[in-house]
């Protein structure tokens, strides 16, 4: 009985991922992500050097979106906000205002399907403790 129940909960927290990163195109995110984002996050979503520290205008480097990253602390509405708006416009939506972010908006570059499927090849690349703990944050649908 307690096997099952883990199961399950594996299962109902899976589900919960949201139902806006099941069945994207993986392959076609990987493919968005070296064209579009591999730039300021890295090649491998290693980010760049010293993220944690902000520059002297007080911008964060850009973080790595692997597993030793903070993007799977965020739920996929922040996520897809944030690339769409720009961080700044996403964090100012959720009522903060005092985060300067050097995100930038990529609406009218990539289509809202197009960061769906980034954002799910990102997650692709989690282990499957990270895939879970950001599937919790997650509202069901």
């Amino acid at each position: 009985m307690i096997r099952y129940s883990l199961l399950a909960l594996v299962w109902a927290t899976t589900a919960q991922a949201g139902h806006e990163l099941e069945g994207r195109d993986i392959d076609a995110g990987r493919t968005l992500y070296a064209e579009t984002c591999a730039a300021c996050h890295g090649a491998n979503l290693e980010g760049q050097p010293d993220w944690r520290t902000p520059d002297e205008g007080g911008i964060l480097p850009a973080p790595p979106h692997d597993a030793t990253g903070h993007t799977w602390h965020h739920d996929n509405a922040l996520l897809f906000e944030y690339t769409k708006r720009g961080g700044s416009a996403a964090l100012a939506a959720r009522g903060i205002d005092d985060f300067a972010s050097g995100m930038p908006a990529f609406e009218g570059v990539l289509s809202d399907a197009d960061i769906w499927d980034i954002l799910a090849y990102i997650r692709s690349t989690w282990p499957p403790r990270e895939q879970a703990a950001q599937a919790g944050r997650n509202r069901p649908h």
